[in-house]
């Protein structure tokens, strides 16, 4: 099961899948100070975690590691869309609700998906 990420994962997440390139905790901790005071230790922890917990892969670079993403932002929201799905107990009726609160611009983008991946699984 996936699950969410807190707010510092979700912050180092989100300044990696924009930076679209491998980093070390260093570049992470230079781009985060920009916005906040934080510590190398704490910015090395959490990335660490997400190591641990399948986000990140990482490779040693001398004597640190530099850290990528392991999938795209809108693969892992796709998963955790999934994972709660599959936990809602009557997914069709989930479906539903999440449906009744889609905005005109997440209807259209729902019915482009569908153009591009209709239901059956099958990519037209």
């Amino acid at each position: 099961m996936i699950r969410g990420l807190g707010e510092l994962e979700s912050t180092i997440m989100d300044w990696l899948w924009a930076l679209r390139r491998p980093a070390s905790v260093r570049d992470v901790l230079e781009g985060l100070r920009q916005e906040r005071v934080i510590a190398y230790t704490t910015v090395m922890t959490v990335m660490d975690n997400l190591h641990t917990k399948g986000l990140l892969k990482r490779r040693p670079v001398g004597r640190a590691y530099v850290y990528e993403t392991v999938a795209s932002k809108e693969a892992y929201t796709a998963g955790l869309m999934r994972s709660a799905l599959a936990g809602s107990g009557n997914q069709a009726a989930t479906l539903v609700h999440f449906l009744e609160q889609l905005t005109p611009e997440e209807a259209a983008a729902l019915e482009a998906a569908l153009q591009v991946f209709p239901p059956g699984g099958r990519p037209a």
